[in-house]
């Protein structure tokens, strides 16, 4: 595993993450509507080569 950064909830994904994976992020943060989520945040890593999205707050994970 490799770690990769980490971004606020809402915020522009990293750019080296592409369309179709930052399109699965914006579907699990439309799932949280209404919640006061200014202090959340994704982090990413890399396992095998592939990216890993966690979402610090709920543990929602985006593969």
């Amino acid at each position: 595993m490799q770690l990769g950064t980490r971004w606020n909830f809402g915020a522009e994904p990293p750019s080296r993450l592409d369309a179709d994976f930052i399109d699965r992020v914006r579907a699990a943060e439309a799932g949280f509507g209404g919640e006061d989520t200014t202090q959340w945040r994704w982090t990413l890593t890399w396992l095998e080569g592939r990216p890993v999205a966690e979402l610090d707050a709920t543990g929602t994970v985006v593969r």
